[in-house]
């Protein structure tokens, strides 16, 4: 008697794409970019799959029915995208201070908006926006603390559409054109090359947090010389 898989690993990108189909994908990208229970969903992997899926190596990789139409995953995922965080964005202006003001939740912490707020500074709102994308579980939460901290609705939402597109169809081409060749190692090697990219896509925040640190140490060399250098002169100055 064949046996049907009934369950569904959420956290497998594989088991989604097999199990869930286009239409389903994109749900999943609304909800881990506009859904705060979204966060635990494999965003990055998910689409690099669902890229596969529309390769003619769709039936090697997932059996045979998996085919998906690349159209409507490279129109669809980039809207869900879009939709789903800027639904994030307003729920962080509507409720946002009362959303996040939960010291005890394990989710919703206020720590995460005192994060993002130095994350606006550092790299400001437009950057922070688009790059937040390519990072697991910050892409959830950045939208609604975006919104807490009233960045503005239409400068969001230039932002998020720029995000949005470079992400979705980034992740999709790279499953779409290279889908034959990782049909024979995709099991082996998923993991290591969504932790490969992964790691390029936050490279830019370790780069400018070493900068950063570069020139807080400068400064604060700066600051004990001038410290060391002030009872020398006082001394002098009471010898003569």
């Amino acid at each position: 008697m064949e046996h049907i898989q009934l369950a569904v690993n959420v956290l497998d990108a594989k088991s989604l794409v097999a199990s869930v189909g286009a239409i389903g994908i994109l749900a999943i990208i609304f909800a881990e970019t506009g859904l705060l229970v979204g966060f635990f969903f494999p965003g990055d992997s998910l689409l690099i799959l669902a890229g596969v899926a529309a390769s003619s190596a769709a039936d090697k990789v997932l059996g045979e029915g998996a085919q998906m139409n690349i159209a409507l995953l490279l129109i669809g995922a980039p809207v869900c995208a879009i939709v789903g965080a800027q639904l994030g964005h307003l729920l962080g202006r509507k409720v946002g201070p009362r959303m996040f003001d939960k010291p005890n939740s394990k989710i919703l912490r206020p720590e995460y908006v005192e994060k993002a707020e130095e994350y606006f500074e550092k790299f400001g709102p437009a950057k922070a926006v688009v790059m937040a994308r390519f990072i697991p579980i910050v892409r959830t939460f950045l939208n609604p603390v975006a919104g807490t901290l009233q960045m503005p609705t239409k400068t969001f939402f230039v932002w998020n559409v720029v995000g949005a597109v470079l992400w979705t169809e980034t992740m999709l081409l790279i499953g779409y054109f290279t889908g034959d060749q990782l049909a024979p190692v995709i099991d082996k090697y998923l993991l290591p090359a969504m932790a490969l990219i992964i790691l390029i896509s936050v490279s830019p925040i370790f780069v400018e947090v070493i900068r950063e640190r570069k020139k807080r140490k400068a400064a604060a060399a700066d600051g004990t010389a001038a410290q060391e250098g002030e009872p020398v002169s006082s001394g002098r100055h009471r010898k003569n």
